[in-house]
């Protein structure tokens, strides 16, 4: 089965993601991985730092001559703003010493403080540097080889941003893969020029008060197979994964699948999606997509529609958020970091990264197969059964 895992903190040397299960033979290069993660650097309103981090990639193990062996894939990202200043050098030394500036005024709304208290620290860097952000850098280099494997069998994945603070794109019309790069030209990744203008006018006036602002973007798959993930467990419900991969991504505090909330106030009758038959390609397909490509744990074979509510950052540019120094115990304003005024641009890739990493890890767990040619095999036989 498909499984990753990330390490590295956010100002230290590198990141670093090890990705196990990739069937032998699938074609990829560190410029499939490049490319996934310059599109997570996108977007009006993020910090000065994505225009100087690079995101160097290095391909350690895994792939060789331009194809997996079927063996862990480890990948490390470097991080340049550490090459380019000693500071971080001293802050974030694995040797034995002590920081001269601890953070002892914790952040609300981000890990500080209650990271501080369960693990015992007396500096918050000791929490952020992991907590940050920056970790889902790793995630999206795990997630383009996701989306790699999940080509192979004609299956893709796309974002684009639905609402940035209160402007929210009101055209119904989804986009489609082809659109995708449309969506990334657009500064704020809106598939309609009007809320785009709309959206972009709110962050520059979040900018101008040195606010943050929060928003929803929408995670589309195309082309997915029946059947991915199953009724028989809770824990292997499509629904639950997918929802808790996207939980998991700093700042997101909503997910929904479907016009599920909106679906809520429905009666019955309205609430579902009607099944037809195609006798021209010989399938079962919905009229609407209100399930968002679900029923009872399993992907249908429609498109899958699921969203993320991001809050807004919580560190500002003017510190204004009331906390309490944890030495003196007197009321302050929170530390500041670097930070953007919004992220939710960028948290789409990230969004997609994450639905394509557990469609890949179902994918896999359905069909199996040790090579590209035998998972690929088994997807055609089981869309003939269906036939």
């Amino acid at each position: 089965m498909l499984r990753y895992l990330t390490a590295g903190e956010s100002h230290g040397q590198a990141l670093v993601v090890i990705v196990e299960g990739l069937p032998a033979g699938m074609v990829v290069t560190a410029k499939d991985i490049s490319d996934e993660l310059a599109r997570r650097r996108l977007g009006y309103g993020r910090g000065p730092r994505q225009k100087f981090e690079e995101d160097e990639i290095v391909l350690l193990s895994g792939i060789r001559h331009g194809r997996t062996l079927g063996s862990p894939v480890a990948i490390e990202i470097k991080n340049s703003e550490w090459f380019r200043s000693d500071v971080w050098h001293e802050e974030m030394s694995p040797a034995p010493g002590k920081t001269k500036k601890p953070l002892t005024q914790p952040r609300p709304g981000h890990a500080d403080l209650t990271g501080m208290q369960k693990y015992g620290f007396d500096d918050a860097r000791d929490v952020l540097e992991r907590a940050s952000a920056r970790e889902t850098a790793a995630r999206v280099a795990a997630g383009a080889l996701a989306k790699v494997f999940l080509a192979q069998v004609g299956v893709s994945v796309m974002s684009h941003v639905l609402q940035l603070g209160s402007a929210r794109n009101e055209n119904a019309a989804r986009p489609q893969p082809e659109d995708l790069p449309k969506i990334d030209e657009s500064s704020v990744r809106c598939f309609d020029s009007t809320a785009e203008a709309k959206m972009i006018a709110e962050i520059e006036a979040a900018a101008k008060d040195g606010d943050s602002l929060g928003g929803i973007v929408e995670v589309l798959a195309y082309g997915l197979p029946v059947g991915l993930g199953s009724y028989v467990h809770w824990d292997r419900k499509i629904d639950g994964l997918l929802a808790q991969a996207i939980m998991s991504i700093q700042a997101v505090k909503g997910v929904e699948i479907g016009d599920a909330f909106e679906t809520a106030a429905r009666r019955g009758s309205l609430a579902h999606d009607a099944i037809t038959w195609d006798s021209k390609v010989n399938s079962y397909k919905r009229e609407t997509s209100l399930a968002g490509g679900t029923e009872g744990g399993m992907t249908t074979g429609e498109m899958l529609v699921v969203r993320a509510a991001m809050k807004p950052l919580s560190t500002l540019n003017r510190p204004t958020l009331k906390t309490v120094d944890m030495v003196t115990k007197q009321e302050t304003v929170s530390f500041k970091e670097r930070t953007d005024v919004t992220a939710v641009p960028a948290m789409g890739v990230v969004a997609e990264t994450m639905v394509a990493l557990v469609l890949a890890q179902e994918a896999q767990r359905k069909f199996g197969g040790d090579s590209v040619a035998e998972f690929k095999q088994n997807v055609q036989n089981f869309a003939q059964r269906l036939r």
